[in-house]
């Protein structure tokens, strides 16, 4: 049995800010019916001072959910766009009292959500993996290589329990649990996401190390990157290149750009800039330096 906090239970039997906006300019579906939870968030933004001056979900899950859902709202009403994009999943947890590691995926689906809406209201498409073959991994739960591979990122996971957590991939039928497995070893090892059928076909994929710079395809990205550069500039952010491969572009973002939200954000712009551009699939991810050991 759980043990849930009295803030949870508070917000699952009296959640604030249940409805759905009429007059919303900001809309975020994250999840699916179909795969045991859905949230739909509904922002009615101040389009002089991008205030967020009201909130409203929809969410279809367990108390959990409910609960996320109601804090979520309560943490960002009042707060402008950008105060709110800097929203964690770890801050609505925190907002809660806690929450257990069974039910982290419930905060991440509302931070999921805010980013959603908020690339609505400012006319940004984000990337909709369409689960070719070979990238789904957990076929219980919808769950791609390419989240389940951002997600032991960003969190440090290390576990498939941890996955299951915080994605659910892999909490159902265990079938997936040798490739969940081989993606927090492509994390760890500082790789990108594979393709669930990559021995199938192995030519394809090279080493994640930079193309000599006169690769036609190390000059096509160039090429594109510095004519994305200028739209990231415009918001005070950039962006530059660490290292490609023929399955990963490795980049390193700054400024505004970067962020608990924006980072995300951003990421799914370029990956979305890159493959349309390239023709082909390609994960774009974002570079986080080694630590340096302090001298004595």
């Amino acid at each position: 049995m759980w043990n849930y906090s009295e803030t949870v239970k508070d917000h699952f039997f009296n959640p604030r800010n249940a409805k759905a906006l009429e007059d919303a300019n900001a809309v975020g579906d994250v999840g699916s019916i179909s795969c045991g939870d859905a949230l739909r968030l509904t922002l009615k933004v101040n389009e002089q001072t991008e205030v967020i001056e009201d909130a409203g979900f929809q969410t279809f899950g367990c108390g959990s959910a409910i609960a996320s859902s109601s804090a979520l709202t309560e943490l960002i009403i009042g707060k402008t766009v950008t105060e709110a994009e800097q929203l964690s999943n770890q801050q609505i947890v925190d907002y809660l009292g806690g929450l257990p590691a069974e039910k982290m995926h419930c905060s991440v689906m509302g931070q999921e959500a805010l980013e959603a809406a908020i690339a609505n209201y400012r006319g940004i498409e984000l990337v909709d993996d369409d689960h070719e073959e070979g990238k789904l991994i957990c076929r219980c739960f919808a769950v791609d290589e390419g989240k389940i591979f951002r997600a032991v990122q960003k969190h440090g996971l290390s576990t498939i329990e941890d996955v299951i957590n915080y994605t659910k991939a892999g909490g159902a039928c265990t079938s997936c649990h040798e490739k969940i497995e081989m993606v927090i070893d492509e994390v760890v090892a500082g790789k990108g996401p594979q393709s669930a059928t990559a021995g199938e076909d192995s030519a394809r994929v090279q080493p994640i190390s930079s193309l000599p710079p006169t690769n036609p395809l190390m000059q096509k990205v160039l090429e594109i990157l510095s004519n994305l550069r200028p739209y990231l500039q415009a918001d005070g952010g950039d962006v530059s290149l660490v290292k490609a491969s023929e399955n990963l572009i490795v980049v390193s973002l700054s400024g505004a750009c970067t962020g608990c939200m924006m980072t995300d954000m951003t990421l799914g712009w370029l990956q979305e800039q890159f493959s349309e551009a390239l023709g082909f699939a390609i994960p774009v991810v974002n570079h986080i330096p080694e630590p340096v050991a302090e001298s004595a």
